[in-house]
């Protein structure tokens, strides 16, 4: 480490770092990034030489990784050897340094002489992907802000309060989602891109900076743990947070726009617990990254996510992002953004659905979907932002409509929308649609069981099978409903369905039962959230290892859910066609279900700025275009609406809209008698 006085330069150094900032760095408001906002290659060698440098300070072995806006991975450089990385998944520890809880991805160790495979690049690129996803021009979020909205209390260690607003958003972005999109290792698909274990909450991730726009994230592991940080009352001294810090060094977000600046329910959000004066390094004096002998590390190739080479990133909103403004006109006068190929060709226009009942009179038509999204977009454009700065901004958010199959009928988005909300909007679409259909029960009841591994140093097993038939039963018993999921009858959205996925109910009581769709105490965290993980595991643990053996398991398809997994070759097989959760499902609100008079015709998601916000541009866009349609279409029959249930004798929630949430008008309760 270095002595006091070196502390003073870097201190110096931060302080000469803001006063030279750009005037409009603070200001941006989502009009800032343009065709010149992206990393070099020459940024990219830089950032990681700065923290290979902190690195060195802290006597330590980091993995680091740095991805552009949309997931591009623009280098990974391991320090030391690959197998001096073992990363070890687990939220809290025992005496005997084992995860206290034994269920779903919990316990997982890597490397060991049974399973010789490391992870800690896919750790990094998971985190660094993160600091981009959650971010924008308004909002810096981190995996330290991350894991202070996806525990079961927020805050996390505040008993009787609710669980964290974006509970469960760390299953998004997976390999296995057929929305996000696998790269070629050379920069050259479009995006958004998948993630290799989702989103992260072990903090050591953090958004990337160049003049107030966002271009892109940093990830590092250091500790070899995996995990969050159950306590935020105190100051944690995190290795893996210093050495991104470091690399954040004159890429770092602007200061009105950190997550300690914004509040959720009158609670500040976290930051980062340390900052460029606590770094025992002066990243101004950080070398090229070409003056890195072997000795202190390489960059390396990661199988499906980078060549082991640094590449410049993309400029987000341009077309080789994958997201750009919208040129059909189909969202005139919105400010609309598409997603669209690599050959500039939008993936998700406005399209009719497929009705599973076979009626196909009743499916959505083209235009009806082409009106939801408008309608919804135009109600975004008006609302009040709840996590973006400046005070005042509207909100930024994707909106995804579905059909009762699941399938993806259209997709747009707002300027500066934060790139995680677009894979959870279609989750959130697709949760909805699916709870609220005749056919769910039919389908868990169908889906191969779900296997645990168990690693030790010299073996790997199996645990008990995990049956979803299970999970149909405790449902049907919790709401003593014996034809839950199985008749339709009950409209779910996912604040409904999400407040049976939490681990208590009602939401953070601690004297209420677990929610049937959740795990029961000792198994429950947010590595093991319960139905919503068990879809996806095997396609976690399918990627993962197709990552490790460079290919040698075959990597894992667009689908995420119907996946067996035995010890026999090929391990992984999938056993479940045209599934409706493709990309999985989505446990925190934002979503309501599409209807047609009586019949369920497709579900709606939002995701963006605020889950309140969400509730409310699903239900309200989809009321409004019913209005313009001649009520063709609507939201669910009041009488069929999942708050008509009072499981425990406590009664669901359907939406929860914003008191006063417009920029433009005083009108207040938008949501009442629609």
């Amino acid at each position: 480490m270095l002595a006091k006085q070196g502390k003073a330069v870097v201190v110096l150094a931060s302080l000469s770092l803001l006063s030279m900032a750009p005037a409009h760095a603070q200001n941006c408001d989502g009009f800032c990034t343009d065709a010149d906002s992206f990393l070099s290659e020459a940024d990219v060698g830089r950032i990681i030489s700065q923290a290979v440098q902190e690195a060195q300070a802290l006597n330590a072995l980091a993995t680091i990784a740095v991805t552009d806006r949309v997931g591009n991975v623009l280098g990974v450089y391991r320090m030391g050897d690959a197998l001096d990385h073992t990363v070890h998944i687990a939220t809290e520890l025992g005496n005997d340094n084992r995860s206290i809880i034994d269920s779903g991805l919990e316990g997982i160790i890597l490397p060991t002489a049974a399973l010789p495979f490391v992870i800690d690049d896919q750790a990094a690129i998971t985190k660094a992907i993160t600091g981009a996803y959650l971010s924008s021009e308004g909002n810096a979020f981190t995996t330290r802000t991350a894991s202070q909205i996806v525990q079961e209390n927020f805050n996390p260690g505040e008993i009787n309060q609710p669980g964290g607003p974006l509970f469960g958003v760390q299953f998004s972005q997976l390999a296995c989602s057929d929305f996000s999109l696998s790269s070629d290792g050379m920069g050259t698909v479009a995006g958004p891109h998948r993630s290799p274990l989702g989103l992260s909450a072990d903090p050591g991730g953090l958004p990337l900076y160049k003049d107030g726009s966002l271009v892109g994230g940093i990830g590092v592991i250091a500790d070899g743990l995996y995990s969050i940080d159950k306590n935020i009352t105190d100051l944690d001294y995190s290795i893996d947070e210093l050495i991104a810090i470091a690399g954040t060094f004159n890429f770092s977000a602007p200061v009105d726009r950190r997550a300690n600046r914004i509040t959720l329910e009158g609670k500040t959000l976290r930051f980062s617990d340390v900052e460029i004066r606590d770094l025992n390094s002066n990243p101004m004096q950080a070398v090229n990254i070409g003056m890195l002998g072997p000795e202190i590390g390489n960059l390396i190739p990661v199988f499906g996510y980078t060549d082991g080479t640094i590449k410049a990133g993309t400029a987000f909103g341009q077309s080789a992002s994958g997201i750009r403004p919208d040129t059909r006109g189909d969202y005139p006068g919105l400010d609309a953004f598409v997603f669209v190929n690599n050959n500039d060709v939008e993936r998700f226009p406005p399209s009719a659905g497929t009705d599973d009942g076979g009626l196909n009179a009743a499916a959505l038509s083209e235009q009806e979907v082409r009106t939801i999204l408008q309608e919804s977009l135009a109600v975004a454009n008006r609302a009040r932002a709840q996590i973006r700065r400046p005070l005042g901004s509207q909100a930024r958010v994707t909106i995804a409509v579905v059909d009762t199959l699941g399938n993806i009928l259209g997709m747009v988005r707002g300027r500066d929308a934060p790139v995680f909300g677009a894979d959870v909007a279609v989750q959130k679409a697709r949760t909805t649609a699916f709870y609220s259909s005749a056919r769910a029960a039919q389908f868990l009841q169908t889906l191969p069981p779900v296997n645990y591994l168990n690693i030790d140093d010299l073996n790997v097993s199996l645990k008990a099978p995990v049956f979803f038939a299970d999970y149909v039963t405790e449902l049907q018993v919790f709401l003593n409903d014996s034809k839950a999921l199985t008749d339709g009858h009950f409209a779910f959205s996912d604040r409904a369905g999400g407040n049976l996925s939490r681990p208590i109910y009602p939401d953070g009581l601690v004297a209420g039962p677990h929610g049937p769709l959740s795990k029961p105490p000792g198994s429950q965290s947010v590595f093991s959230t319960g139905l919503q993980l068990d879809l996806v595991y095997h396609g976690i643990l399918q990627h993962i290892l197709a990552v490790t053996t460079q290919g040698l398991v075959q990597d894992v398809g667009s689908d995420c859910t119907g996946i067996s997994f035995g010890f026999e070759s090929p391990f992984f097989i999938s056993e479940q066609v045209d599934s409706p959760l493709r990309s999985g499902i989505q446990i925190f609100p934002g979503s309501v279900p599409i209807f047609r008079g009586e019949q369920l015709v497709g579900g709606i998601g939002v995701s963006g700025d605020g889950v309140d916000q969400d509730d409310m541009i699903s239900f309200l866009g989809v009321h409004n275009a019913g209005v313009i349609l001649n009520g063709a279409i609507n939201n669910a029959p009041i009488d069929r609406r999942a708050d008509k249930l009072t499981p425990q004798g406590i009664r669901l929630r359907f939406i929860q809209c914003p008191v006063a949430p417009f920029l433009d008008s005083r009108e207040s309760n938008v949501c009442h008698n629609k």
